[in-house]
This record gives C-alpha cells, structure tokens and sequence, in this order.
C-alpha cells in the first residue's frame, strides 16, 4: 500500500509499505479520508515528544471495513466506519468501569512515543480493533466523518463542563476544536457564547457558527468586556482550547467566583496558574482528554447538522500532496484550518 511516512522530523515521504495485518478483532480500514491534526503538526518537528520517527502519523479518518478479523461480528466488508483515535484495551479498571479515555494500556493512532509505536492513518489503509469502531450513515461524506474525532473532543469538553440552561460561556481559543466547542457548548444549553481570539477571521467563523459576541485581546479589553456582558459577575462557565499560561489566566479572569473552568488545550507541558484566585474565589477546574463515548452522539449531531464541519475544511488533497499541506500548515498558512488528506482518491 501507499502510505505518507514521517522518515525524521520535518520530512514526510510517500512510500510503499506492507499492508497492516489484522489480529482476529481487528478490521482492515481502507482510508478514505483522514484530517490533519494539530497535534500531527507538533509531532512534524519532534516538539510533541510523540511522533518519533519512522511513522505513519493520521488519527482522524472514516473509510470502508476491506477485512475483518475472524472474530469480528457487527461490522461486515463494504460498512462505511470511522474509529475513535484511542485504542482502549477494554479490560483495565478504567475501561471497565467506561472510562475508556483513561485506559492503563491506552495507545493512539498515529503515535510513536517510545512506549510503543501505532501507525495511523495517512495510508492507504489502517488496522483497528473492532471496539472502538463505528458505522456512519450513507449520507454522511467521508471527509465530514474523518471530523468525528475533533468533534467528539469539543462534544467531551462540553460534557465536562457543569453547564446549565441559560449560562454564559466563553471558549478561549478559536481555532479549529474552540469553533466545534462554541457549537457544542450551544447545544449543552448556554444562552450566549463568547468566543475569544486574537485572528479576526477565525471569530467571523465563530460568529458563523453560533457565538454571540467575539473578543480581540489586542483591541478589546476581555475581561471588561464578560463583566458587562454579564451584569458585573462574569461567565458561568469557561472552556480553554489553546494550553498557555496567559490563555489560562484570560478563562480564569473571566469567570464569576463559583464557576467552573474546563481545559482543553495541552500546548504547553506547564503552565502558571493564579492559585489565590482559584481558591478563594472557589473555581472549580476539570481537566478534558480526547473523549469517552460520545461517537454516538457525535455521528447523529452532524448528520443532523446540529454540528457544522465544512466550513472548517481549508483543503481536500491526495496522499502525494501531503507533505506538502504538511509544510504549509507547519508555517503557518494564513487562513489554514482543516486538510483532509484523501489516501485512494
């Protein structure tokens, strides 16, 4: 098969390699469609620590069951499928008890972080365990499926958050989950979204997609700006999806004493945070990891299209023309959200 492999960092290769072998739960999926994650970019130049060469990198995909397992039952050759990124055991104490996002043996498609070594997606086709696959409906496009992942995290982190009807949120962090999370966070039954981020075109996207009012740090004073927005007390709830220190300050600030703070992003390993605030303003914190279940969910929610994906797609492109999108997003493209990389056309 043809997959793209990142030979060492900064360098990505299409190349011929073995097709997968599948074990007796496991299907072979052959990829229609598969996102480039922001993590895949980190991972590009070796700053994530999780992508070490020789990988093939690619954990947001949907395609068609090619093979299945011997004991397979459910899924049948030809079934359109996507998969969750996270390759629970389904026997730990946290799996067991369905928190499959904790799993003791959890691994993730199309990481490599010496502990072990999984090869993702951007191929031709991908190996999986039939647990943590799912059927999408036939009119369902692959590259809208290949978005159920970053969906469910946004779809998770809405979960997390203790949202009752009529709060006010703000998501700091309008990139391409903080768009699916003011979707999200909407649908959980805030009454007004406030997007916050310093790309204009990323907040006029925002507004498209639901939020109420968007913030500029460079051109509006944020945490001004909630108060009055909120008589005075601040948001109930605040979901951060960037992972920096001054993010996290921004979400904390903005947020009326008694509320809660879900984080999302994890760009940075560390971060500072205002402990006096936190405590004796009574701020609740909830950390958020990938998802746990809501592929159900998430699957009905843009088939409906409660949630919208499309616009959030900058490109459609072959396998040959990855490393190429790959360097582009990695400097920064203006205007870059999305590529679905389209592994057999």
């Amino acid at each position: 098969m043809k997959a793209m492999l990142l030979t060492e960092y900064k360098q990505l290769e299409v190349t011929d390699m073995p097709e997968p072998e599948i074990g007796s739960r496991d299907v072979l999926v052959e990829v229609r469609a598969c996102g480039i994650c922001g993590s895949d970019i980190h991972g590009y130049d070796g700053s994530s620590g999780r992508r070490i060469p020789p990988l093939v990198m690619g954990h947001e995909a949907a395609g068609v069951v090619a093979k299945k397992g011997s004991d397979v039952d459910g899924f049948e050759v030809g079934d359109r499928v996507t998969f969750d990124s996270t390759v629970s055991c389904g026997h730990c104490k946290f799996c067991r008890a369905g928190n499959i996002n904790l799993c003791d043996n959890r691994k993730v498609l199309g990481v490599s972080c010496g502990e072990y070594r999984q090869h993702g997606a951007f191929a031709q086709y991908v190996a999986v365990p039939q647990n943590i696959l799912y059927k999408i409906p036939e009119g369902l496009a692959f590259e809208h499926a290949a978005m159920i992942e970053a969906v469910s995290i946004a779809v998770h982190a809405a979960n997390r958050a203790p949202v009752r009807l009529g709060d006010t949120a703000v998501i700091v962090g309008s990139g391409m989950i903080g768009l699916l999370v003011v979707q999200a966070i909407r649908l959980a039954g805030c009454s007004q979204v406030i997007a916050v981020d310093l790309d204009e075109d990323r907040l006029k996207l925002a507004r498209e997609l639901g939020a109420d009012v968007t913030l500029n740090p460079q051109s509006d004073d944020v945490v001004a700006q909630i108060q009055s927005l909120t008589g005075g007390q601040g948001a109930d709830i605040a979901i951060e999806v960037v992972g920096a220190s001054v993010t996290i300050q921004t979400a904390i600030d903005a947020t009326r004493k008694g509320g809660a703070i879900t984080l999302v992003g994890n760009l940075a390993p560390k971060v500072e945070v205002p402990l006096q605030a936190i405590v004796t303003r009574e701020l609740t914190l909830y950390g958020s990891c990938a998802s746990n279940g809501e592929y159900p969910a998430c699957i009905d929610l843009l088939e409906r299209g409660d949630i919208k994906v499309e616009p959030l797609i900058t490109a459609k492109a072959s396998l040959e023309e990855g490393p190429d999108y790959f360097a582009r997003l990695y400097k920064g493209e203006p205007g870059a959200m999305k590529v679905i990389i389209q592994p057999n056309g």
